[in-house]
């Protein structure tokens, strides 16, 4: 039976306009939906973040961070932390808002992202809500961990502690971890009106205690000594110079002030002269700080930016470090520009002045070394996974920069070596880590920022490391110790 010529072309018309409905769907609610979903304007963008639940985080194949039914309407879903101060200054939090790898991959975490709209359209075009993605972070669980209970035994009360461990042929993150941290149980979801006070009292802190600002990859503190191993690079890339190169270690007259800078001991290395591999081992200030006066302070900043200094450092989206920093210039009390001046130059060779770098950037600095000069981009997040496994995300290692030669970063490891076979570090013999301390002086009645940055293991080395804690004492105490627990669990595997 034919059909009557105007019906034929309404039933074209309709198919078309049916055809035509499912395309601008799945484009909108597809390729379009985190676009529209962030819009600035879209006031419904958080409304119903907590009506389906979202993808979990591990680590190490160990679950960390799930979402849990509450069994009420509002919110239907929280969200649960294991060990919760440990994994923080990775996992962050989430309430709606989030910090760290939550809002880093918040949209895939929630089910949002394109990604997974493109690859489950049909779901998408019924109306079926798709579901939250996997994240598989970079961190070793028990070296976290060790790291957490090391730090909060070892810090002074009410003062700060951070370490970090990186993978320096990948830039793999093995341990970000901090002292004091928070819970992020305590602002989830399913906390309400509670949730809310307690998270406005840790963005308030107490003290230098900011819990939400961790440190290890979001505080900066003075690097001390540790600080020569930029120094030590930047003059043998500007000055020719190479670690048998002789450095004077005499006393040293600041040029404006005419204040004497001392040396920890005017005795063996520091007594005059020594080659660069000794007045390293043994943290001559002065051949140091010399080194920075003969460079200048544009020159020490140029170098220092190879390692990622005056940059935030992005470990993933939207998850940005504290950005280390060697002033050229910097803004003095009254809230006016000064130029770093000639002084001033010669502590920023040592660590000291205004120079200021987060652990995470000094175990950059050890990496580059590890891995034959090349600094590898550090990163937290290993893979992403849909709900049926399928991989949405991998992780690919990118070269950050190239702050040394081969040549170069050998010489460095010898060096490292050094510090502990007969230099400040000797304490640390036996314990299969090599490194550069660092005590760095922070203001009166303010405890030293002690510091050991280097890698593990001694022979063939393959992690690069910063542990930073604030006390009495020295770094290669303070956090020489840290270091070599940390190492002990992370070298397992």
């Amino acid at each position: 039976m034919n059909m009557d010529k105007p019906i034929r072309w309404v039933a074209v018309f309709g198919m078309l306009l049916f055809f035509g409905l499912m395309a601008q769907v799945n484009y909108v609610q597809g390729s379009e939906a985190e676009s529209l979903r962030t819009d600035p304007h879209n006031a419904r963008q958080y409304q119903d973040v907590f009506n389906s639940p979202r993808g979990q985080i591990s680590a190490g194949g160990e679950v960390l961070v799930t979402s849990t039914p509450t069994g009420k309407d509002n919110p239907k879903y929280g969200r649960t932390y294991k060990d919760g101060p440990i994994f923080a200054p990775v996992t962050g939090y989430f309430n709606g808002n989030a910090t760290q790898v939550e809002r880093a991959y918040n949209s895939l975490l929630g089910g949002k992202d394109k990604r997974i709209a493109n690859q489950h359209w049909f779901d998408t075009f019924i109306g079926k809500k798709p579901e939250g993605a996997n994240v598989e972070l970079t961190i070793n669980p028990e070296a976290q961990r060790r790291a957490y209970e090391q730090l909060k035994a070892k810090t002074a009360p009410g003062r700060r502690g951070g370490a970090v461990v990186i993978d320096a042929k990948t830039g793999a993150v093995q341990v970000a971890a901090s002292w004091p941290s928070f819970d992020p149980n305590e602002v989830a979801p399913q906390t309400g009106d509670k949730g809310v006070k307690r998270l406005e009292q840790l963005d308030k802190g107490s003290g230098v205690i900011r819990p939400l600002n961790d440190n290890a990859l979001s505080q900066t503190f003075p690097p001390g000594s540790t600080f020569k191993t930029v120094t030590a690079t930047v003059a043998m890339n500007k000055l020719g110079m190479n670690d048998q190169t002789t450095l004077d270690t005499s006393p040293l007259s600041l040029p404006e002030s005419g204040t004497n800078l001392p040396n920890d001991s005017d005795s063996g290395s520091c007594g005059g002269q020594a080659p660069m591999k000794g007045a390293y081992a043994e943290s001559c200030n002065t051949s140091f700080a010399r080194l920075a006066l003969q460079l200048g302070i544009e020159r020490l900043n140029q170098g220092a930016a190879e390692y990622g200094f005056g940059k935030s450092v992005t470990l993933e989206p939207q998850m940005p470090a504290a950005e280390s920093d060697v002033p050229v210039n910097y803004t003095d009390a009254d809230g006016k520009q000064q130029h770093t001046g000639r002084d001033a130059t010669a502590r920023s060779g040592i660590g000291q002045e205004n120079v200021r770098a987060t652990p995470l950037q000094m175990a950059m600095v050890a990496s580059a070394i590890v891995n034959h000069g090349k600094l590898m981009n550090p990163y937290v997040v290993s893979t992403v996974r849909a709900k049926d496994q399928s991989e949405l995300y991998s992780a690919s290692p990118k070269e950050y920069s190239q702050p040394l030669s081969s040549d170069q970063a050998s010489q460095f490891e010898d060096m490292m070596r050094a510090v502990v076979q007969a230099g400040t570090a000797k304490n640390l013999q036996g314990m299969n880590v090599a490194g550069k301390t660092g005590t760095a002086e922070q203001g009166p009645g303010i405890p030293n920022a002690r510091w050991f940055v280097g890698f593990a293991p001694v022979d063939n080395p393959r992690y690069g490391f910063a542990v930073m804690t604030e006390g009495d004492g020295f770094g290669a105490t303070g956090a020489g110790p840290i270091a070599a627990a940390i190492m002990r669990q992370v070298l397992k595997k």
